[in-house]
């Protein structure tokens, strides 16, 4: 009879589900059955998940009613191993519970960020006046009933220890933490170059006519987007768009690049991660321009392996793991560097046969180093030394 793994989500609203969704595809490759369970804090899904992973979720809520939504998760993790992904209270916390009941289950923490990161890192303090410490305990939308207010988050990231096994993605998270290094990989079958023919996609995505930069992702602040269209100013070249798949849930980020941008921007809606190949194949470049800031430099950029399975010329920026990640098979900036990347973008479509090899070298590499089958083999080992 097959194993079940659990895999805990604190928000399948937010970006962890993504992280989740590609460890489930990794872990039924290994002949593992597979649930993913969450917390739903917003009024969908953040990411569409892949083909035949189960996904049950539990609406989120603040505290004190946070612990009743607790008790229902639990109830609905029956897995012979839970795996929480991000050492958030709303995942790994819940699923440190696990530990007290009479089934004693492995426990594996994923960390594919630095939560605090977000708050500043080391620096960020909770010092409230007594007054404001009162309102964030009491009031109804007192910061502290947040179950993963920052205060929560520094103290379970002194529990990671209790974990039997931390698989991390970058070298920032396992120099500080720890950890088996599971990359975020890509299923090269499926993102493969050969299945796709690139003007087709143009014309089905109505991005005929135009040069190609694509952002296939969430545009966020530290990722840099705003660093290509100012490229873009620069360049002033009428055929050139740059291409966001999905947007950001969070925020109205996306509207205010448009606002500015428009002339710029074509948005496509999210899509399943099945569809993703070919309307990655549209793409003459993928643009992944990370910002150096402390998130940036804890995160492994899913869109890389996207642009690398898919042969295409990859332009990023010297941050975190990106360099030894792409090596001498992409292009590369300082970032926070407009022009660079506008003297890159001329670049490539000037010398597109040795863009094109460089895609060809990068798919090789992330064949060999950023493939499902490269993770299966991990994670496979590490589950059997538990």
């Amino acid at each position: 009879m097959k194993k079940k793994v659990s895999l805990v989500v604190s928000d399948l609203a937010g970006g962890g589900s993504v992280r989740a969704f590609l460890l489930a595809q990794v872990l039924k490759k290994i002949d593992y059955d597979v649930e993913v369970v969450g917390f739903l804090f917003g009024k969908e899904l953040y990411a569409l998940p892949p083909s035949r992973i189960s996904i049950i979720s539990v609406p989120g809520t603040d505290y004190p009613q946070f612990f009743s939504s607790t008790r229902q998760l639990l109830q609905k993790l029956d897995g012979d191993i839970i795996y929480a992904v991000k050492p958030k209270p709303t995942s790994f916390g819940v699923s440190l519970l696990t530990k007290l009941g009479r089934r004693r289950r492995p426990l594996i923490l994923d960390m594919d960020d630095w939560e605090l990161s977000w708050y500043g890192g080391d620096e960020w303090k909770y010092r409230p006046s007594p007054k404001q410490f009162y309102r964030d305990i009491f009031k109804e939308n007192g910061a502290l009933k947040f179950p993963d207010h920052p205060l929560y988050l520094q103290w379970i990231e002194r529990l990671v220890p209790n974990a039997d096994a931390v698989t991390i993605d970058t070298q920032f998270l396992q120099q500080r933490f720890g950890g088996v290094y599971v990359p975020n990989g890509k299923d090269t079958e499926m993102f493969s170059p050969h299945k796709y023919d690139a003007e087709a996609s143009r014309k089905r995505y109505g991005l005929e006519g135009y040069r190609v930069l694509m952002f296939p992702g969430a545009p966020r602040p530290h990722k840099g987007v705003e660093d290509v269209l100012m490229a873009l100013d620069k360049l002033n070249q009428p055929d050139l768009r740059l291409v966001i798949v999905g947007g950001s849930p969070y925020d109205d980020y996306d509207d205010r690049l448009i606002e500015k941008w428009g002339r710029w921007i074509i948005k496509l809606p999210k899509s399943p991660v099945e569809s993703m190949p070919e309307i990655v194949a549209a793409a003459h470049v993928v643009v992944v321009p990370q910002r150096d800031t402390l998130t940036a430099h804890a995160q492994f950029p899913l869109k890389l392996s996207d642009g690398m399975a898919m042969a295409k010329p990859v332009l990023s920026t010297r941050v975190g793991d990106i360099p030894d990640i792409l090596g001498d098979t992409g292009y590369l900036v300082d970032p926070n560097s407009p022009d660079q990347i506008a003297e890159q973008i001329e670049l490539i479509f000037n010398n597109l046969e040795q863009a094109s090899q460089k895609g060809q070298r990068a798919r090789e590499k992330c064949v060999e180093k950023y493939s499902l089958e490269t993770m299966a083999s991990t994670l496979s080992q590490l589950i059997s030394s538990l």
